[in-house]
């Protein structure tokens, strides 16, 4: 149902205001990467009022992940983007590191330990500020520092919703 979801995506995106979107299947089911001149986290943000307000219209996409870097699967431009978007945790924040890996044989364990080697905060599984999100997708990357309310499951909030 890629097609049917980068239609719904490609719909979305130009109810909000970015006419010139440009969605792609990529090898991974059920995977579709947006490209858009808009601001991820603007987008993710009208998207949440969108399905609040009528939790049907969204049909095929599930979940949403902002991204704010893409770069090569490669640790060092990974740990170059991620150093880039650290600005955004303060002193006294936590955070925590999530990798979703797909297509590509790079060890999490080695990324998470030189992503946690350059940053100075402390580290929380559970009660994190940030989340910095690596998303593989064999041999791109897609990077985000974000909060917990950033990423959207549309069942999740479908549900929550109409309760």
């Amino acid at each position: 149902m890629e097609d049917d979801a980068a239609q719904e995506i490609s719909s979305i995106l130009e109810d909000i205001g970015d006419s010139n979107i440009q969605t792609e299947k990529t090898d991974f089911s059920g995977v579709i990467v947006a490209h858009t001149n808009l601001d991820p986290f603007l987008i993710i943000r009208k998207i949440k009022q969108m399905i609040i307000d009528d939790p049907w219209k969204m049909r095929y996409c599930l979940r949403f992940t902002p991204i704010e870097k893409f770069t090569e699967t490669r640790i060092g431009k990974i740990l170059d983007a991620v150093k880039e978007l650290t600005y955004k945790i303060k002193p006294n924040e936590t955070y925590r590191i999530t990798i979703q890996k797909r297509g590509s044989e790079l060890s999490s364990k080695e990324l998470i330990e030189s992503i946690a080697n350059v940053i100075d905060n402390k580290v929380s599984l559970d009660n994190f500020d940030w989340n910095i999100i690596i998303e593989i997708l064999g041999d791109i990357c897609g990077i985000v520092i974000a909060r917990n309310e950033d990423v959207i499951s549309t069942l999740k909030l479908k549900r929550d919703s109409t309760e």
